[in-house]
């Protein structure tokens, strides 16, 4: 069985600063950009533990569309493992609106038929979710302190920051792109 876990994390174009380092007597300062709010970038992630980190970026927050589209793509790396090893894939998650929607339960049957079986979390559960402790670092050691000034920017900061841990971490990592060829 390959063992995975699914969750959405966000960022703002201004993100916190967790802790800094700053001379004896002289208070830390940041530039501001002329802009603090704007629309947050979400990222879907489905983390392997020290393997393979899936992963796909959307303005604002996911929907029930794309978090299907995802999951259709780890349905179909679901079933090339199954034909190739026999081993299902067991994705752990939160009971989100979207994991729980009708339109996800409908396809609940045909991921399964895959080899892809969704387990959902109890309710308030959080720390039972691996992937929390890559959101963490990535917000912690990637992001923290900066400023953007557009989404775009914050975007490939993300995408940065994803490939920087995975080096780190040693794992390989994908990216899934919406209406890509």
């Amino acid at each position: 069985m390959i063992l995975k876990y699914l969750d959405e994390s966000g960022f703002c174009l201004w993100s916190p600063v967790s802790y800094s380092y700053s001379r004896l007597g002289e208070q830390k300062r940041l530039e501001q950009t002329p802009q603090r709010f704007g629309r947050r970038i979400s990222i879907l992630g489905i983390w392997q533990p020290d393997e393979h980190f899936d992963y796909a970026l959307a303005q604002g927050g996911f929907k029930t569309q794309s978090y299907l589209k995802v999951i259709d793509w780890q349905a179909q790396k679901a079933a090339q493992n199954l034909a190739q090893t026999g081993q299902i894939t067991v994705i752990v998650q939160d009971n989100g609106p979207i994991h729980t929607s009708l339109a996800a339960q409908a396809q609940w049957q045909n991921w399964q038929q895959q080899g892809l079986f969704l387990f959902m979390l109890p309710k308030y559960c959080s720390q039972m979710n691996e992937i929390e402790t890559e959101w963490h670092q990535l917000k912690t050691h990637e992001i923290a302190g900066r400023m953007f000034d557009n989404e775009y920017d914050l975007a490939v900061a993300v995408m940065d920051g994803m490939t920087s841990r995975s080096e780190q971490g040693e794992y390989t990592l994908e990216r899934f792109k919406f209406n890509s060829a």
